[in-house]
């Protein structure tokens, strides 16, 4: 009978947990102040503990887990007041990010914008708030793409990460789809025009309404 072949280890453990619990994270499937057990998550990965324990220590510094003293990890959790002073680094960060996309995005990538402002024009219209939120996390993407700026998006993409938790309740709360849709509609048409100091103002004025929001 073949020997069972034992958990992946080393570098390769690290990165297969490191990639699970981030992904799981984002997509809320763990949650906010949820347990992380080492030995659990091991043998739901098929990997070493010690790959678990560098994914968790690597979690950490990125803002996603928390460790609490002889408790161990879990999913951190972010208040309100921590969620608002992310959004207003990427008040600084996303406009960054639009004036340069309106700069240098070619019109393939203008078109692009413009029809994931239709989607999510048809979104709001047809009720359905996760795909608006969807095409909203969509659209922020794009623009930071499109922008050429590495840096900023390496740091919003680390900001926008601990943020998952508070823009899925967002999503869901009655009337917002609607109220954000003009503001983002407003970055599009700014980018669109090659506006670099009305697509940084849009972005602001719509991330100060998701701060008022999550303030709400």
């Amino acid at each position: 009978m073949p020997k069972q072949a034992g958990p992946i280890s080393g570098e390769q453990a690290r990165q297969l947990a490191l990639t699970r619990l981030r992904q799981a994270i984002l997509r809320g499937e763990m949650v906010p102040a949820q347990r992380l057990v080492e030995n659990e998550l091991a043998e739901r990965f098929g990997v070493t503990r010690a790959g678990v324990r560098a994914a968790l220590i690597e979690l950490e510094a990125e803002g996603l887990v928390e460790r609490i003293r002889n408790r161990g990890s879990r999913v951190r959790v972010v208040t309100v007041d921590e969620a608002v002073a992310i959004t207003e680094c990427r008040m600084a960060l996303e406009g960054l990010c639009a004036a340069k996309a309106a700069v240098v995005a070619d019109d393939e990538r203008l078109d692009l914008l413009a029809e994931v402002g239709e989607a999510m024009t048809k979104a709001v219209a047809d009720g359905d708030p996760m795909l608006y939120s969807d095409l909203n996390h969509r659209l922020h993407a794009m623009v930071r793409e499109f922008s050429g700026q590495q840096t900023a998006v390496s740091l919003l993409e680390r900001l926008n990460a601990q943020l998952v938790r508070h823009r899925f309740q967002l999503a869901l709360r009655p009337g917002r789809a609607q109220q954000s849709l003009s503001e983002h509609l407003a970055v599009i048409d700014a980018i669109r025009a090659r506006d670099p100091q009305a697509a940084e103002s849009a972005v602001r004025s719509h991330l100060a309404s998701v701060i008022e929001a999550l303030r709400g």
